[in-house]
């Protein structure tokens, strides 16, 4: 049976410092404060959940421990939650039409496969996603061996022993080694082909901005899963998928749109916030701090233009913060929806987030108030009786 919190579009949550059930701490405080430990301050969302979220690992194909947490939170939200073989989750809100609305956040970060371990105990490493290999120097990963955890380093060479050769070098993600501080024999033991392997960081608040690793598109499925939780009694049906293998093509949103058959799709995903120096302005995509993406394009899809205008609506009518967004590069579950199952209106609504597919991957904590709301508001308001066909 789900349980509902009241769901104003701007709720403050009172997070006690003494261990609560997950539905008493989340739910709205008299005084819009929310306490962290011994501190105080105002706070517009569940930081310790998005923390948890981030922090969690989680690659493609190999979703597990985050999946445990979305089900968790589905079940206690949802009428119906299932998984499918490919490991999407859907938690299914029944309305009262025959209107279905599927909304999509993919679960997976970019991460790592061990495809060999070298005669010295260092461990070589097969992507899994898009990385650029110029940020995997010194950086600390951790490896997902069948018993244990493993802690490991990207080590950098000192540059002054560098040849003029190795300079000109351009870096290569199978030229990246692993060292576990282990002796070789003990890695071999412990180490085995096809052990997965993510970035280790922890997810901090750094000024008006939430830094760290899995931010895409874990920020997303944080704002899906607390949209679940506001949503009382919609007039349409709503399905919230956590989408698996969406950094290796878009693959469980494409299988999912199949099943579902929605008759309208919401990806929900980051997009590049470039708003930093060394770009023009008209290079930005999106900027920090200036409101929820509603995307016009990328390179999956074109969102359906009365999708896309109704969103705007629902932003001004609600005084919510948004920019419009054109991706030239990238794509997004959206793309998975559009035509899997014969033609559907789609649109999506974007993070603006700077640095991606790193690990310091930033977001603006308005902009991640902003998201909520209109995610929510856009959902509470759809009848069904919309026209999207062109």
């Amino acid at each position: 049976m789900r349980q509902h919190s009241e769901s104003p579009y701007r709720p403050f949550v009172r997070i006690a410092a003494t261990a609560v059930p997950r539905e008493a701490a989340r739910s709205p405080g008299t005084d819009g404060l929310i306490y962290n430990g011994n501190s105080c301050k105002f706070m517009d969302f569940d930081f310790d959940r998005l923390k948890q979220l981030t922090e969690t690992s989680g690659v493609p194909g190999y979703e597990d421990r985050i999946r445990a947490l979305v089900r968790e939170d589905l079940e206690a939200t949802t009428d119906e939650v299932r998984v499918d073989a490919m490991g999407n989750v859907v938690g299914t809100i029944e309305g009262t039409s025959d209107f279905e609305v599927a909304v999509a956040a993919h679960m997976d970060e970019i991460g790592f496969m061990v495809r060999h371990i070298n005669d010295d105990g260092f461990v070589q490493l097969d992507a899994l996603g898009g990385w650029d290999p110029r940020v995997l120097k010194a950086q600390r990963v951790t490896i997902h061996t069948e018993d244990e955890d493993l802690t490991g380093v990207i080590g950098s060479v000192p540059p002054h022993t560098l040849t003029e050769e190795q300079k000109k070098k351009d870096p290569k993600v199978e030229d990246v080694y692993v060292d576990v501080g282990l002796p070789a024999e003990t890695v071999e033991e412990t180490v085995s082909v096809g052990d997965l392997v993510t970035m280790e960081q922890t997810t901090v608040e750094m000024g008006d901005h939430v830094t760290g690793k899995a931010i895409d598109d874990r920020v997303c499925l944080f704002a899906m899963l607390e949209a679940a939780r506001r949503i009382e009694n919609p007039e349409v049906t709503i399905h919230f998928a956590a989408t698996v293998q969406e950094e290796v093509g878009l693959r469980g949103a494409q299988a999912l749109g199949v099943d579902l058959n929605p008759d309208l799709a919401l990806g929900l995903d980051t997009t590049v916030a470039n708003d930093v120096p060394g770009f023009d302005p008209a290079d930005f995509v999106t900027e920090l701090g200036e409101g929820a993406g509603i995307k016009l394009k990328d390179s999956s899809a074109i969102a359906n233009p009365k999708v896309h205008r109704r969103l705007r609506d629902v932003a001004e009518e609600h005084e919510i913060d948004y920019q419009m967004e054109l991706l030239p590069a990238g794509g997004t579950d959206t793309g998975g929806f559009q035509n899997t199952y014969g033609a559907k209106p789609v649109g999506a609504v974007s993070m603006p987030t700077r640095y991606l597919h790193t690990v310091t991957e930033s977001v603006h904590k308005d902009d991640v108030v902003a998201y909520i709301d209109l995610l929510t508001a856009f959902l509470e308001s759809e009848t069904g009786d919309f026209d999207y066909t062109l």
